[in-house]
């Protein structure tokens, strides 16, 4: 069967995942019309309770609806309130928009195998009736749930997920940090090129097509034999200034007794351990030395280089199975089960044998004076100065914690984003729209950050097997 062309605007009915997700999704489907029934009112308002960020999202849906609502009149309600008179509507084709609310009991007419007590169901009847109601304009479900945008598809109602928040189209357009150069580059950039010395780095000043691709703070390689490796430090127009990078590979310029065992944890430890660099977010599967080589450069520019004054570590607290429920003590007592990844680092980078007992207690005397284990819960209002953040498992935040969190940054402060995007946890977050990948998106062209997508595993024959196979 051929699929109706629709003319004109749209109609989106609202499932209440969408709007707890991000509030402002009322004012993001530009001059189409949105309609929100009133079961998803009534999940909102018991939503609303507690201090987490779902609640706080739901009561701020509430405050904009109740905003576009004042004054109105019940017929202009019928009629739709229009979205061009909200402060937040600021785009031109969204003031073209209007929000519509359900006012009346619709007819069943969904499959019997459907009842229409439960919530779900009772939202893909109001749409199937608005299909049949406006059969010249295409009617949308929009909803993060996938069970009911199947079930939605099944009985004939068109469906969408919210794709607002996604960063990208797919993951693997996300920036890596790096890119190849081809084997005639230096043929094809060299020819204005200039080089110098500065402070024992080397310089090139090179220009060239291929300089509009890169992005600060961004690496630089060949395979065909030379070894050359290097960071782009500025761009103007076609003419960018690149700077040899170290090799952490060497065991000279090892950090915290630690040398990097490949080409992109060098790369990692070039931002970690510039000063100059004041975000850095790493990107990679399990193993490939995210935790480590973040707690290495953090020890020895705290402890040895004394640039900063202490490190600390947070995480958003997913379990991967089921809750073990309350946890007894302080605040770092109760962060302790969740910080395993930082304890099995730190008998990595504490000197002495795992069974020498005067190990141990260096392992815990640093964990209490230079590492400050933090709850997520505890961030807002905070302002850190001169330390180094270190946010792990930063793929289960959304794109509004991650921004909470970079915003404590005060004076002298550097941070740590590491994460994972195929191991989220968080409902509704995909690898698209997560946190981590939000912020890799839009600090890219900043030329104070840098990033890095680790490839390889580096934990040992075992888990790199497990890792392919499994």
């Amino acid at each position: 069967m051929a699929r109706r062309k629709f003319k004109g605007k749209r109609i989106f009915v609202l499932d209440t995942n969408v709007l707890m997700h991000d509030p402002s999704a009322l004012f993001r489907f530009a001059e189409h019309d949105i309609y929100l029934p009133m079961v998803v009112l009534e999940e909102l308002d018991n939503g609303k309770k507690g201090v987490s960020e779902v609640a706080r999202n739901v009561r701020q849906v509430s405050r904009y609806l109740d905003e576009i609502m004042n004054g109105a009149t019940a017929e202009e309600i019928e009629q739709g309130i229009p979205l061009s008179d909200t402060p937040y509507a600021n785009d031109e084709k969204t003031r073209q928009g209007r929000i519509f609310f359900q006012m009346r009991e619709h007819a069943d007419s969904l499959p019997t195998s459907l009842p229409g007590t439960k919530v779900d169901n009772t939202i893909l009847n109001i749409a199937l009736r608005l299909t049949d109601r406006y059969p010249e304009r295409q009617v949308t479900l929009v909803s993060k749930d996938i069970n009911l945008r199947i079930k939605a598809k099944i009985i004939g109602v068109h469906t969408e997920d919210y794709f607002n928040d996604k960063v990208l189209d797919e993951i693997e357009n996300l920036f890596t940090g790096t890119q190849e150069l081809p084997d005639d580059f230096w043929e094809t950039h060299s020819r204005e090129m200039d080089s110098w010395l500065e402070e024992g780095r080397t310089f090139y000043k090179v220009s060239g097509p291929l300089v509009q691709k890169w992005a600060p703070n961004m690496f630089l390689y060949t395979t065909n034999g030379d070894g050359f490796e290097a960071i782009v430090r500025t761009i103007e127009n076609e003419e960018a200034t690149i700077e040899l990078a170290r090799d952490f590979r060497q065991q000279n310029h090892n950090v915290w007794g630690i040398t990097a065992r490949n080409r992109e944890q060098s790369y990692a430890l070039n931002l970690l351990m510039d000063p100059d660099v004041d975000f850095v977010s790493l990107q990679g599967p399990a193993g490939t030395g995210k935790t480590l080589l973040a707690l290495a450069a953090a020890l020895e520019q705290t402890i040895e280089q004394k640039l900063y004054k202490e490190v600390v570590v947070t995480r958003v607290t997913i379990s991967v199975g089921e809750d073990i429920g309350f946890l007894p003590g302080t605040e770092e007592e109760k962060m302790t089960p969740w910080m395993g990844a930082l304890m099995d680092n730190l008998e990595v980078l504490a000197p002495g044998s795992a069974e020498d007992d005067w190990s141990q207690q260096a392992t815990q005397d640093i964990l209490r004076k230079w590492l400050k284990v933090r709850s997520l819960n505890f961030m807002r209002g905070r302002t850190f100065l001169n330390k180094i953040v270190i946010i792990d498992e930063a793929q289960n935040l959304t794109s509004k914690q991650m921004k909470t969190l970079i915003t404590r940054a005060g004076p002298g402060t550097k941070v740590i984003c590491l994460g994972n995007v195929a191991q989220i946890d968080t409902p509704y977050l995909t690898d698209t729209s997560s946190g981590l990948t939000y912020v890799v998106d839009r600090f890219k062209k900043w030329e104070h950050s840098g990033h890095i997508t680790l490839q390889r595993g580096e934990r040992s024959r075992l888990a790199d097997f497990a890792s392919d196979e499994l």
